[in-house]
Protein backbone atom coordinates (compact mmCIF):
# COMPACT_ATOMS: atom_id res chain seq x y z
CA UNK A 1 0.00 0.00 0.00
CA UNK A 2 1.01 3.73 -0.30
CA UNK A 3 -0.14 7.13 0.35
CA UNK A 4 0.50 8.95 -3.05
CA UNK A 5 -0.40 8.14 -6.68
CA UNK A 6 1.56 5.20 -7.99
CA UNK A 7 4.20 6.11 -10.53
CA UNK A 8 4.50 9.99 -10.13
CA UNK A 9 8.34 10.81 -9.33
CA UNK A 10 8.35 13.48 -6.35
CA UNK A 11 8.23 16.52 -7.65
CA UNK A 12 5.48 15.97 -10.27
CA UNK A 13 3.29 14.29 -7.69
CA UNK A 14 4.02 17.58 -5.63
CA UNK A 15 2.91 19.61 -8.79
CA UNK A 16 -0.01 17.65 -9.21
CA UNK A 17 -1.11 18.77 -5.40
CA UNK A 18 -0.24 22.24 -5.71
CA UNK A 19 -2.95 22.82 -8.90
CA UNK A 20 -5.28 20.77 -8.05
CA UNK A 21 -5.86 19.55 -4.24
CA UNK A 22 -8.45 21.65 -2.34
CA UNK A 23 -8.52 20.14 1.06
CA UNK A 24 -10.15 21.39 3.75
CA UNK A 25 -8.34 22.11 7.27
CA UNK A 26 -9.98 19.27 9.20
CA UNK A 27 -8.84 16.41 6.69
CA UNK A 28 -5.59 17.74 6.70
CA UNK A 29 -5.47 17.45 10.46
CA UNK A 30 -6.55 14.19 10.29
CA UNK A 31 -4.29 13.20 7.89
CA UNK A 32 -1.45 14.68 9.87
CA UNK A 33 -2.67 12.65 13.47
CA UNK A 34 -3.07 9.60 11.06
CA UNK A 35 0.35 9.67 9.75
CA UNK A 36 1.36 9.21 13.36
CA UNK A 37 0.42 6.25 13.90
CA UNK A 38 1.36 1.98 13.37
CA UNK A 39 -1.07 1.60 10.66
CA UNK A 40 -0.15 5.09 8.78
CA UNK A 41 0.19 3.60 5.57
CA UNK A 42 -3.55 2.45 5.28
CA UNK A 43 -4.66 6.07 4.92
CA UNK A 44 -5.84 7.03 1.30
CA UNK A 45 -4.12 9.92 -0.74
CA UNK A 46 -5.65 13.14 -0.21
CA UNK A 47 -5.91 13.58 -4.28
CA UNK A 48 -7.76 10.10 -4.14
CA UNK A 49 -9.98 11.33 -1.35
CA UNK A 50 -10.94 14.60 -3.26
CA UNK A 51 -11.42 12.58 -6.95
CA UNK A 52 -14.19 9.96 -3.87
CA UNK A 53 -15.63 13.31 -3.08
CA UNK A 54 -16.78 14.25 -6.80
CA UNK A 55 -17.30 11.09 -7.80
CA UNK A 56 -20.38 11.32 -4.98
CA UNK A 57 -21.34 14.84 -6.45
CA UNK A 58 -21.50 13.36 -9.72
CA UNK A 59 -23.88 10.68 -9.19
CA UNK A 60 -25.87 12.89 -6.68
CA UNK A 61 -25.26 10.45 -4.11
CA UNK A 62 -27.45 10.31 -0.66
CA UNK A 63 -26.89 7.07 0.67
CA UNK A 64 -23.20 5.23 0.82
CA UNK A 65 -21.27 2.62 2.14
CA UNK A 66 -17.70 2.92 3.60
CA UNK A 67 -15.85 -0.55 3.81
CA UNK A 68 -13.19 0.10 5.97
CA UNK A 69 -13.39 2.81 8.14
CA UNK A 70 -9.53 3.13 9.37
CA UNK A 71 -9.26 7.21 11.03
CA UNK A 72 -12.13 7.99 8.91
CA UNK A 73 -10.69 9.74 6.29
CA UNK A 74 -13.06 8.52 3.45
CA UNK A 75 -16.00 8.49 5.51
CA UNK A 76 -15.36 12.35 6.09
CA UNK A 77 -14.74 12.89 2.78
CA UNK A 78 -17.77 11.45 1.42
CA UNK A 79 -19.88 12.68 4.12
CA UNK A 80 -18.64 16.53 3.62
CA UNK A 81 -19.34 16.06 0.02
CA UNK A 82 -23.04 14.72 0.57
CA UNK A 83 -26.31 16.88 0.83
CA UNK A 84 -27.52 17.24 4.41
CA UNK A 85 -29.54 14.10 4.72
CA UNK A 86 -26.78 11.53 2.97
CA UNK A 87 -25.73 8.81 4.90
CA UNK A 88 -22.23 7.32 4.73
CA UNK A 89 -23.14 3.60 6.52
CA UNK A 90 -19.07 3.36 7.83
CA UNK A 91 -17.93 -0.46 8.77
CA UNK A 92 -15.18 -1.25 11.16
CA UNK A 93 -14.16 -3.38 13.87
CA UNK A 94 -11.56 -1.63 15.51
CA UNK A 95 -12.57 0.91 18.38
CA UNK A 96 -9.12 2.85 18.70
CA UNK A 97 -9.09 4.16 14.89
CA UNK A 98 -12.46 4.93 14.83
CA UNK A 99 -12.48 6.51 17.97
CA UNK A 100 -10.89 8.87 15.92
CA UNK A 101 -12.52 9.04 13.07
CA UNK A 102 -15.76 9.97 15.23
CA UNK A 103 -14.26 12.71 16.48
CA UNK A 104 -13.07 14.42 13.49
CA UNK A 105 -16.73 13.74 12.20
CA UNK A 106 -18.33 15.84 15.05
CA UNK A 107 -15.28 18.35 14.31
CA UNK A 108 -16.83 18.59 10.71
CA UNK A 109 -20.09 18.97 11.38
CA UNK A 110 -21.08 15.65 9.83
CA UNK A 111 -21.17 13.18 12.94
CA UNK A 112 -25.04 12.80 12.08
CA UNK A 113 -24.31 11.80 8.39
CA UNK A 114 -22.31 9.08 9.76
CA UNK A 115 -23.43 5.55 10.75
CA UNK A 116 -20.67 4.03 12.49
CA UNK A 117 -21.34 -0.44 12.79
CA UNK A 118 -18.85 -1.75 15.06
CA UNK A 119 -19.20 -5.13 13.83
CA UNK A 120 -17.50 -7.20 10.74
CA UNK A 121 -18.16 -5.58 7.69
CA UNK A 122 -19.88 -8.90 5.84
CA UNK A 123 -22.33 -9.04 8.63
CA UNK A 124 -23.49 -5.41 8.71
CA UNK A 125 -23.76 -5.75 4.75
CA UNK A 126 -25.95 -9.40 4.83
CA UNK A 127 -28.03 -7.25 7.55
CA UNK A 128 -28.74 -4.67 5.54
CA UNK A 129 -29.53 -6.94 2.81
CA UNK A 130 -31.51 -9.07 5.48
CA UNK A 131 -33.58 -5.74 5.95
CA UNK A 132 -34.64 -4.96 2.49
CA UNK A 133 -31.68 -2.37 1.42
CA UNK A 134 -31.51 -3.56 -1.99
CA UNK A 135 -30.15 -1.26 -4.69
CA UNK A 136 -31.09 1.56 -2.15
CA UNK A 137 -27.39 2.55 -1.85
CA UNK A 138 -25.60 5.14 -4.81
CA UNK A 139 -21.74 4.79 -3.24
CA UNK A 140 -19.66 2.14 -1.96
CA UNK A 141 -15.92 2.46 -1.27
CA UNK A 142 -14.06 -0.86 -0.43
CA UNK A 143 -10.75 -0.43 1.76
CA UNK A 144 -10.55 -3.67 3.88
CA UNK A 145 -9.24 -6.82 4.71
CA UNK A 146 -8.24 -8.38 0.89
CA UNK A 147 -9.12 -11.90 1.63
CA UNK A 148 -12.99 -10.52 1.74
CA UNK A 149 -12.31 -8.01 -1.43
CA UNK A 150 -15.15 -10.55 -3.78
CA UNK A 151 -17.29 -10.93 -0.80
CA UNK A 152 -17.83 -7.23 0.60
CA UNK A 153 -17.90 -6.76 -4.06
CA UNK A 154 -20.75 -9.02 -4.16
CA UNK A 155 -22.81 -7.97 -1.11
CA UNK A 156 -21.84 -4.19 -2.60
CA UNK A 157 -23.22 -4.72 -5.94
CA UNK A 158 -26.48 -6.02 -4.61
CA UNK A 159 -27.05 -2.92 -2.44
CA UNK A 160 -25.81 -0.65 -4.88
CA UNK A 161 -28.58 1.03 -6.89
CA UNK A 162 -28.32 0.90 -10.88
CA UNK A 163 -25.83 3.72 -11.95
CA UNK A 164 -24.39 3.53 -8.71
CA UNK A 165 -20.75 3.16 -8.51
CA UNK A 166 -18.59 1.26 -6.36
CA UNK A 167 -14.91 1.96 -5.37
CA UNK A 168 -12.02 -0.38 -4.41
CA UNK A 169 -9.14 0.63 -3.29
CA UNK A 170 -5.35 -0.78 -3.71
CA UNK A 171 -6.06 -2.73 -7.25
CA UNK A 172 -2.63 -2.09 -8.25
CA UNK A 173 -1.29 -3.18 -5.19
CA UNK A 174 2.23 -1.26 -5.35
CA UNK A 175 2.83 -2.92 -8.58
CA UNK A 176 3.26 -6.35 -7.03
CA UNK A 177 0.24 -7.29 -8.78
CA UNK A 178 2.16 -7.40 -11.95
CA UNK A 179 4.86 -9.06 -10.69
CA UNK A 180 4.84 -12.57 -11.24
CA UNK A 181 6.88 -13.93 -9.09
CA UNK A 182 4.88 -12.15 -6.15
CA UNK A 183 2.20 -15.21 -4.81
CA UNK A 184 1.41 -14.00 -1.41
CA UNK A 185 -1.81 -14.39 -0.49
CA UNK A 186 -3.37 -10.78 -0.27
CA UNK A 187 -1.36 -10.03 -4.08
CA UNK A 188 -3.43 -13.41 -5.30
CA UNK A 189 -7.21 -12.43 -3.99
CA UNK A 190 -6.20 -9.01 -5.64
CA UNK A 191 -5.21 -10.24 -9.17
CA UNK A 192 -8.31 -12.58 -8.83
CA UNK A 193 -10.67 -9.82 -8.19
CA UNK A 194 -8.96 -7.58 -10.90
CA UNK A 195 -9.64 -10.20 -13.66
CA UNK A 196 -13.09 -11.26 -12.26
CA UNK A 197 -14.27 -7.56 -12.65
CA UNK A 198 -12.48 -7.27 -16.14
CA UNK A 199 -15.13 -9.88 -17.18
CA UNK A 200 -18.30 -9.36 -15.12
CA UNK A 201 -20.63 -7.84 -17.42
CA UNK A 202 -22.85 -6.58 -14.98
CA UNK A 203 -20.81 -3.46 -14.37
CA UNK A 204 -19.10 -0.63 -16.35
CA UNK A 205 -15.24 -0.74 -15.74
CA UNK A 206 -12.70 1.43 -15.03
CA UNK A 207 -9.33 1.07 -13.03
CA UNK A 208 -7.76 4.48 -12.33
CA UNK A 209 -4.44 4.80 -11.14
CA UNK A 210 -4.86 7.35 -8.54
CA UNK A 211 -3.06 6.30 -5.40
CA UNK A 212 -2.35 2.71 -4.98
CA UNK A 213 -5.10 1.53 -7.85
CA UNK A 214 -8.87 3.02 -7.42
CA UNK A 215 -11.25 0.69 -9.48
CA UNK A 216 -14.65 1.98 -10.69
CA UNK A 217 -17.69 -0.54 -10.97
CA UNK A 218 -20.63 1.36 -12.15
CA UNK A 219 -23.84 -1.03 -12.13
CA UNK A 220 -25.29 -1.60 -15.29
Amino acid sequence: MIKKTIGLEPNLYNYLLSVSLREPEILTQLRQETSQLPGAIMQISPEQGQFMGLLVKLINAKKTLDIGVFTGYSSLVVALALPADGKVVACDTNVENTNIAKRYWQQAGVGEKVDLQIAPALETLDNLLAAGAEETFDFAFIDADKGNYENYYERSLKLIRPGGIIAIDNVLWSGKVADPENQDKQTQDIRALNQKLHQDQRITLSLVPIADGLTLALKN
